[in-house]
């Protein structure tokens, strides 16, 4: 079985590895709906038990791909978002690409992250999944990232206009478990923890071999609140996955690869080569060895790319690769680094003061 870790300080414990649907939604390219079941079927049989979706992914095609997957198993945990509620229009088309989705539903969007906006997008989830709990609300997409000029709106509704009150409501109800937010960036989830009691963030990109500026605030301020993180894309969009030597493009942050970012993988995948391990495992692993990290979370399309997750989770990697890392300036020297043995993830961390957490 994969090691979990509980989050924050509710009752909901998640497995170290997740599985992240918003490929159930068509991201970037159509599914069908055997390979998502079959995904699911895999993944489970390894041991993951956290499930991830949203009504943005697919316009609701993840969330009822996902319930049709998951309603017989049992002692598993789902989240979902909130934030985004979808209206029905019958102008969509039902073959266009939209935002990344290919054939999504005919559903629009509509921002509402106020008091009844909130709950109201938790029974709409509900419908769509076909399950009768969603253990984790994540606020989807809050912050200067998605809107811009109009953030200071849709943060009033969260505050003033009770969003968060709807979520502290569910929670202490016991509807859900917890809650917290789901978001790319962090300067809006340091504003949250100042103003509400978050049970955990997943935190899309911002942490990985690629970017550790979350080390200077972000992570400090989530262990000072005892709010667990867990690290959605750890592949940044893709090119710490495929690497740079390969054909196709090169992805990265939900674009086209910038040569700065081209370059640098290319210097960790040298490194990574020479100690015969492959980039996208040290990709998986390292967010895993910060002490608020409970969980990584990747996309998973079908059972291949399960399978291979769960490979990736147990390779061994040496200490002297993060050493080297470190020594060509491509790993900053306060980042932890930990060690997945086996079938299980070691709680063990080894941190730059010389320290250990468990």
């Amino acid at each position: 079985m994969i090691a979990t870790r509980r989050l924050g300080k509710t009752e909901t414990h998640v497995t170290r590895v997740g599985f992240g649907a918003a490929t159930f939604g068509n991201l970037y390219q159509a599914i069908d709906d055997g390979a998502a079941r079959e995904a699911v079927d895999v993944a489970f049989d390894a041991g993951i038990r956290y499930f991830d979706t949203a009504p943005f992914y697919g316009y609701g095609l993840s969330e009822r791909r996902l319930g049709d997957a998951l309603r017989a198993r049992r002692d598993v945990v789902v989240s979902s978002k909130v934030g985004r509620r979808l209206i029905a229009d019958q102008t969509l088309g039902a073959t266009a690409m939209r935002d990344g989705f290919a054939a999504p539903l005919p559903f629009r969007v509509v921002y509402d992250y106020s008091y009844d906006g909130i709950l109201r997008s938790h029974e709409d989830s509900l419908q769509r999944l076909g399950l009768a709990r969603i253990d984790l609300l994540l606020v989807h997409d809050i912050g200067w990232t998605t809107h811009g000029e109009t953030n200071a709106r849709y943060w009033d509704q969260l505050t003033r206009g009770g969003g968060f009150r709807a979520l502290e409501h569910l929670r202490d109800s016991r509807a859900i478990g917890g809650f917290g937010l789901g978001v790319n960036e962090t300067a809006v989830c340091l504003d949250a923890m100042r103003v509400v009691q978050l049970d955990m963030i997943l935190l899309a990109g911002r942490y990985t071999l690629l970017e550790q500026d979350a080390l200077d605030a972000f992570l400090p301020a989530c262990e000072a609140n005892a709010v667990s993180v867990v690290i959605g894309g750890p592949y940044n969009s893709g090119i710490l996955a495929t690497g740079t030597m390969g054909e196709g493009p090169l992805h990265y942050n939900y674009d086209s690869a910038p040569t700065a970012i081209v370059d640098r993988v290319r210097r960790i995948e040298v490194i990574a080569e020479a100690h015969r391990i492959p980039l996208a495992a040290a990709a998986l692993q390292f967010p895993l060895a910060h002490p608020a990290v409970a969980c990584v979370l990747p996309g998973l399309t079908s059972h291949a790319q399960a399978e291979r997750t769960m490979q990736l989770y147990r390779w061994a990697i040496p200490d002297a690769f993060w050493a080297d890392l470190r020594q060509a300036g491509l790993l900053r020297a306060d980042a932890s680094v930990g060690v997945v043995r086996g079938v299980e993830a070691i709680d063990h961390y080894e941190r730059a003061d010389g320290g250990q957490d468990r």
